[in-house]
């Protein structure tokens, strides 16, 4: 066996209570190069011989590596454990302070999984996991209210730019409730609402005011009062890291420099303030002039923005907050805040934005979950940029899966494009099926899907502004089966629990191969779901469990007696195949 590959941490990914009673483990090897792992785990409190041995079996690999992973149940919630290891004749135990053929036999420098303390178990919202988003640019939805319309707005479906308005308001959202509800999605996510200068919205003038140009406070309480009638949640979007150049505080600074009250509330490297060379003299996001970074470490802006997060919650009834530039806050503020809403509402979603691994921010005292942006550029690149195949593909999938506890693989946004990237069909270059292959995988994985609005309907477009195009309302400019294929698998998604939370394991996943195949189980359905990434018909050999199957796309039926069939795979088409109940 390679010693060296062999890793294990007794905390976070690696070790954890996924629930009161449950405690999860894992084990990373050298790929291919461990047949058998067991744990062996008992209290630290009875003797030595009262330890336990169980077999642990692996859930996924990479190119480099097998990850391992049992469930054990400690009946007096103390776990002491170590890993039992076996190649041929070779076994190697791995403790906390060893690594060798040595067995150990004493608790004294095993791994400790010291107390499964109900408090620190990381229970993220559960209604997530059922969740299908929707994410919602307002200014571009709906315009239902023109006699709010800013200055200069454009005729609908006008050509955006960075600049320009078109009359989206919450209104629009609150006509057009009915199409939302018929698509199948059970929550939205809105890109920011309150007062703001820009047609986006990020450059927050007022935390505590819907921008007039879409309504009012009491137009998003009436909004989210209908959503909620539908069984839709609603999630806003926080804009912590920084304001806007008009956010009262800002303007203070800007006039009084160093002798503004507020001059602490922002990170100020030389007054007065001003851009040098294209770089502000004050922290910014990224070298936006128009949004300078809030110092969160400041009390009195800590206890502002609290608030604001408390507000909205409990005055207006949303379900949690989506925080942008969410890695660029320090995580003290992100504790704080975490005790502030889940003492308003224990069930709301509180997501980040991060675009990089962020265990750091999933311990159960900061965020619910992430947008999963190393999905999006790992679905991407095997369904449509074809830089993958099927081997490596899985590899990114697995390694993903292993990166954080289960309960947050649950929750975590799933999302192919947004309002910042191209639009999934432009990058598929108006290949629908390829979309729908890409989409199909997403709707049939572990997480939260979210769809950006239009996409369903064959919304098209470039890098942003072109991605922020106007919804049309016209269905003779939709593409209605693009519309039913979205419609179709999404119901399949909620009707079937195994397709949202049940076991995830690829069944085929070969180099120089992109056809995949993968199961998802639980103990009410069982789905075989097949893919062919490629511009033409292919077969694929696949041995389903013994029963009657039917294809959820097709209709078809397939009986099956347990060992390998055949199956045809159109171009960029697949089988999805559930188990009928016997």
């Amino acid at each position: 066996m390679l010693l060296e590959a062999i890793y294990h941490r007794p905390k976070q990914n690696w070790a954890y209570a996924y629930d009161n009673q449950t405690i999860h483990l894992r084990i990373r090897t050298k790929r291919r190069d461990v047949e058998r792992a067991e744990v062996v785990y008992g209290d630290k409190y009875l003797p030595w011989d009262q330890m336990c041995t169980k077999e642990m079996s692996v859930v996924g690999h990479d190119e480099l590596f097998d990850y391992w992973h049992v469930e054990v149940e400690p009946p007096y919630r103390r776990l002491s454990y170590g890993f039992k290891l076996h190649a041929g004749e070779e076994t190697i135990w791995l403790t906390e302070r060893t690594l060798g053929k040595e067995a150990p036999n004493q608790h004294l420098g095993n791994f400790e999984f010291p107390f499964l303390n109900p408090a620190d178990v990381f229970t993220p919202p559960a209604w997530v996991k059922d969740a299908v988003f929707y994410q919602i640019f307002p200014e571009r939805f709906a315009n239902g209210d023109p006699a709010n319309d800013p200055e200069g707005v454009e005729p609908w479906g006008g050509k955006p730019t960075p600049s320009n308005f078109f009359g989206g308001d919450l209104q629009g959202v609150i006509n057009h409730l009915d199409y939302i509800e018929k698509l199948g999605v059970n929550a939205i996510y809105f890109t920011p609402v309150f007062e703001a200068t820009t047609n986006h919205k990020y450059d927050t003038q007022d935390y505590m005011k819907v921008d007039p140009h879409f309504g009012t406070n009491d137009t998003l309480k009436e909004l989210v009062k209908a959503c909620h009638a539908r069984g839709i949640r609603v999630l806003l979007d926080a804009v912590f890291n920084h304001s806007g150049r008009t956010f009262a505080p800002f303007v203070d600074v800007m006039e009084k420099g160093a002798d503004s009250p507020y001059a602490d509330w922002f990170y100020v490297r030389e007054y007065p303030l001003r851009v040098v060379d294209g770089v502000p003299t004050y922290e910014t996001f990224a070298f936006e002039p128009k949004m300078p970074k809030l110092n969160t470490e400041n009390p009195a802006v800590k206890a502002y923005l609290l608030d604001v997060a408390r507000y909205w919650i409990e005055e207006v009834g949303i379900d949690g907050w989506r925080l942008d530039v969410a890695n660029e806050v320090d995580h003290q503020f992100w504790r704080e805040f975490r005790k502030v809403v889940k003492s308003v509402n224990p069930e709301a979603y509180i997501l980040g934005e991060l675009f990089h691994e962020g265990m750091m921010w999933l311990q159960g005292d900061q965020f619910d979950a992430l947008m999963n942006y190393p999905f999006t550029g790992a679905v991407l690149d095997f369904f449509v940029n074809g830089k993958n195949d099927g081997a490596q593909f899985a590899g990114k999938m697995y390694g993903q899966l292993f990166r954080y506890p289960h309960q947050a693989n649950e929750v975590t946004f799933n999302l192919l494009d947004s309002h910042d990237t191209e639009r999934l069909l432009t990058l598929c270059k108006g290949d629908v099926q390829k979309m729908k292959l890409a989409a199909l995988f997403q709707l049939t994985f572990l997480g939260a899907p979210c769809i950006y609005y239009g996409d369903e309907i064959g919304l098209s477009g470039s890098h942003d502004p072109d991605c922020r195009k106007c919804m049309p309302w016209d269905d003779s400019e939709y593409d209605l089966d693009l519309l039913g294929f979205y419609q179709r698998t999404i119901a399949l998604r909620h009707r079937y629990s195994a397709l949202r939370t049940g076991s995830f394991k690829f069944l085929y996943a070969k180099e120089d191969d992109t056809r995949i195949a993968y199961e998802r189980q639980d103990d009410e359905s069982h789905f075989m779901i097949m893919m062919n990434v490629k511009k033409k018909e292919r077969v694929i050999q696949l041995a389903l469990p013994a029963g009657e199957w039917v294809d959820e796309i097709g209709d078809a039926r397939i009986l099956s007696t347990g060992k390998k069939m055949k199956f045809s795979l159109p171009a960029f088409g697949a089988l999805v195949l559930r188990k009928l109940e016997s």
